[in-house]
């Protein structure tokens, strides 16, 4: 089955052409790329166009002409996959695209329409950071859990894998880190298949480029109930 690896991206110099070779070279055979540049203003756009896109001419790349963020960054390239399976992964290097076979494999196998890549289950390797980002998931879970009655490890992972029927059927309304409690309340309301596989991590720390803060946190938290009383 053909993969779709969608790679939203700003801001990401410093990583994204390690990041891409990774991918590329990751061990699953057949799949298409899709880098969704999301306005960069660090050089990554201008890298992207110099370099990456020769070094890799079967790659898609989508321009934004402004910064609109992730979930604006997810919604085109979803739409422009055309692969049976879909996969998010970050620009930046948490997460191991040679886990691709490993994440998908529930979906390969018939039994799943979405894989969550969990980082709270499985003995692969997780790099030790920040206690209360890992506190702050495990409440924002539990809240989607509770309204969603699905019992999730991880909610906000990166890798969540979707038959692309399923994906593109949704309407992606969020346009930054939003987007991880909202798809997870549609495809629960959906009645998917869902699955969780345990998968390696590599945090970053805001030193070394980490995005995500604590008014992230209160956006998934208004989400949580926007997308699972409000609908």
């Amino acid at each position: 089955m053909k993969l779709s690896v969608i790679i939203p991206c700003y801001n990401e110099r410093a990583t994204i052409a390690t990041l891409l070779e990774r991918v590329f070279g990751s061990s699953y055979p057949d799949k298409e790329v899709i880098l969704v540049d999301d306005c960069s203003t660090d050089g990554t756009r201008e890298l992207i166009r110099e370099e990456l896109s020769a070094a890799y001419p079967e790659m898609k790349v989508i321009y934004h002409e402004q910064n609109r963020g992730k979930g604006a960054a997810l919604r085109s390239g979803i739409q422009a996959a055309t692969g049976d399976i879909v996969i998010i992964q970050d620009a930046d290097l948490e997460y191991d695209p040679n886990e691709y076979e490993q994440v998908i494999q529930p979906i390969l196998d018939g039994r799943a329409d979405v894989v969550f890549g969990s980082r709270f289950m499985g003995g692969n390797p997780h790099r030790v950071v920040y206690y209360w980002h890992m506190i702050g998931n495990r409440v924002l879970t539990t809240l989607s859990n509770m309204f969603t009655n699905i019992n999730l490890t991880d909610m906000e992972t990166c890798y969540k894998a979707f038959r692309r029927e399923i994906i593109q059927s949704i309407t992606i309304e969020e346009d930054r880190f939003g987007f991880e409690p909202e798809i997870t309340a549609k495809v629960a309301r959906l009645n998917c298949r869902i699955y969780e596989v345990g998968i390696s991590y590599y945090g970053r720390t805001y030193e070394e480029g980490k995005k995500i803060n604590w008014k992230d946190g209160v956006s998934a938290l208004r989400c949580i109930v926007k997308y699972n009383l409000l609908r």
